[in-house]
């Protein structure tokens, strides 16, 4: 039986960051520019006034402190409050391109593998930057990857859903490894000039390389104990921007065309089922959350991965038993779990147990049960 095994992670950070004071201050003067230009209507109660954000409030609705992101200035522009990102030439590589090649290199040195013993690639992330040709194809040609390649997008399970599939093409025969790759550019999708999610999102690519176990060295890697994948439909995270825009002028610049979402129901109506959906899984497994040494949980919201931890464990988790990364990315959708787990799995030991899980729009939730060899 072929087992599967990840040999190695890869991070990508772009190197401007937003700091939350940076932010609050460009949406602040976002918010009088709009208030002194609408005073009349606002007098005559045809319009709401636009209230202030605060660091405080972004800190303790969300635990995050600062994001990385392709570009600030277009950001941090009241008059724009959008990243600049100039469209590239059809013969140069793409961003999501150049972001995904950086991570999967550092995941390929980690595992000690060339581009010749990868035969698949996944890009797995919450937006494409064009429909066809698929960026996993791109990312295929330019690491110089012989085999197959596609895209898929789960928003932010993406990750693990892509993960599910590694493991399935790794365990049937079909590959000898797979890339995982989530180049996630979130602040595209942002709507920087929503007081309530202004501050949610950052920019990242996590690479990941699954393969087969008798391939990769004794004690290397994690192997992978089981995937569990759960959707359930809700309207509560939406972002309705697609290619049949154009057949209806009227919803050209509105909010759903961008990342909307109903925060306080999702955070009621996920955070139990992603902690049935963990202790479930366990116990499918033969496994007790007691015996999971770390949890790598979709880096959202502070609060959220807290309810969550404390439903799985039965008790408050420690830093080190639940790690933290969106105080200093934000949430990078599909990206933050592997995120969290690339920067907090060196210290685990031969035989520690953990879990990658992510969750989000859909509802989608991805599980992934691991154990360091």
């Amino acid at each position: 039986m072929i087992k599967a095994v990840i040999s190695g992670t890869g991070l990508y950070t772009p190197p401007a960051t937003i700091e939350n004071d940076e932010l609050v201050e460009a949406f602040n003067r976002y918010v009088d520019l709009y208030n002194s230009e609408h005073a009349g209507e606002i007098e005559r109660g045809e319009l709401v006034a636009l209230q202030p954000s605060s660091s405080a409030f972004i800190e303790k609705a969300s635990g995050i402190k600062r994001r990385h992101v392709i570009d600030r200035e277009g950001i941090l522009d009241p008059e724009r409050m959008a990243p600049r990102i100039p469209e590239r030439s059809n013969d140069k590589p793409s961003v999501q391109c150049d972001m995904a090649v950086a991570a999967c290199r550092e995941a390929l040195e980690q595992a000690g593998k060339t581009a010749d013993d990868v035969d698949a690639v996944i890009v797995a992330c919450s937006n494409m930057q064009r429909a066809y040709p698929a960026v996993s194809i791109e990312v295929q040609q330019a690491l110089g990857i012989e085999g197959f390649a596609y895209d898929m997008n789960v928003a932010c399970s993406s990750a693990t859903f892509g993960l599910q599939a590694a493991v399935n093409s790794v365990e049937n025969g079909a590959a000898r490894s797979v890339l995982v790759v989530s180049p996630e550019i979130c602040s595209g999708h942002l709507n920087f000039r929503d007081r309530d999610s202004h501050f949610i999102f950052g920019d990242a690519c996590t690479a990941i390389l699954v393969e087969r176990e008798e391939n990769t060295r004794a004690g290397q890697g994690f192997e992978i104990l089981g995937t569990r994948l759960k959707t359930t439909f809700s309207n509560n995270i939406r972002n309705n921007f697609g290619f049949l825009n154009r057949g209806d002028e009227s919803g050209i610049g509105k909010p759903d065309k961008l990342f909307i979402q109903q925060g306080r129901k999702v955070f009621k109506e996920v955070s139990p089922l992603v902690a049935a959906t963990i202790q479930e899984h366990l116990e499918s497994l033969s496994l007790a959350p007691d015996n999971l040494a770390r949890m790598w949980l979709h880096q959202a919201n502070l609060n959220m991965n807290q309810l969550i931890s404390r439903k799985v464990l039965g008790r408050d988790a420690t830093l080190d038993e639940a790690p933290v990364i969106l105080d200093e990315y934000a949430n990078t959708s599909s990206a933050g779990s592997i995120i969290a787990f690339h920067k907090h799995k060196a210290d685990l030991k031969t035989g520690d147990l953990g879990v990658i899980c992510s969750f989000g729009a859909g509802y989608s939730i991805g599980s992934v049960v691991v154990r360091h060899r």
